[in-house]
């Protein structure tokens, strides 16, 4: 049977698509990851499980010790037993006086639990959140020993202690790199012209600068009128 023309060529593109080409050699992949990778990487391209436990071959690299690390987190680069179980820790204290620079964290959300001490919170959720007067809603806590609060991924979000002594916490994030954002910080890092628009022109462009230059470098700011009363001099 011979067949019409327009068939014939979309038969013979099908035919030459699913051909294997004879010449086609079979390529060797690696049967283990290059030992130049930190054992972070090494641990997200291990073939199995059995093989992540063969990265990490001694007992030790099962324990992560805040104390003599002198790291307030412990997240997959940190402690890399971590790596693929989605999952980060903190445990710190915030002294008296203290609060945290509003921040988020983009890809995690954070459960904060007071272990001593008293901590104030203020959250900020998503856009479209609104309170019984049609505003942006802000959630309010005021945490104590064995108590607990959330901050949704990408939440705005601070914790104060309002006390003369140091409030003690942990606290639990739901990625293996969590990630913080310094909300006025790098608000600011924007154009002039951008930061104006943004904040309704309220901000003159000679006060731009003056605003950025007074944003603290660190995360952690003291509380003025919390300083005055519990009698503590600000560093």
């Amino acid at each position: 049977m011979i067949l019409p023309k327009s068939i014939i060529v979309p038969v013979a593109v099908v035919a030459l698509t699913v051909a294997t080409p004879a010449s086609a050699a079979p390529q060797s992949m690696p049967t283990s990851a290059p030992a130049d990778l930190s054992k972070t990487a090494r641990l997200q391209v291990a073939d199995t499980a059995v093989d992540r436990y063969q990265i990490l071959s001694k007992d030790e690299d099962f324990v992560f010790d805040f104390g003599k690390s002198g790291i307030p987190f412990a997240n997959r680069k940190t402690f890399p037993a971590l790596t693929g179980y989605g999952t980060s820790f903190s445990l710190g204290s915030l002294p008296a006086c203290g609060m945290a620079f509003l921040h988020l964290h983009p890809r995690a959300t954070e459960l904060f639990a007071l272990t001593s001490g008293h901590v104030h919170t203020e959250m900020v959720p998503e856009g479209n959140v609104l309170d019984s007067n049609k505003k942006q809603r802000v959630i309010q806590t005021d945490l104590y020993p064995g108590m607990m609060t959330i901050f949704p991924a990408g939440s705005f979000h601070t914790q104060v202690n309002p006390d003369c002594e140091p409030a003690n916490f942990s606290a639990a994030l739901t990625a293996e790199d969590f990630g913080i954002s310094m909300v006025a910080d790098q608000t600011f890092s924007l154009t002039d012209d951008i930061i104006a628009g943004t904040f309704g022109q309220s901000i003159a462009g000679e006060d731009i600068e003056r605003v950025r230059g007074a944003i603290p470098g660190a995360t952690l700011i003291r509380v003025e009128e919390c300083l005055k009363k519990c009698g503590i001099q600000k560093r």
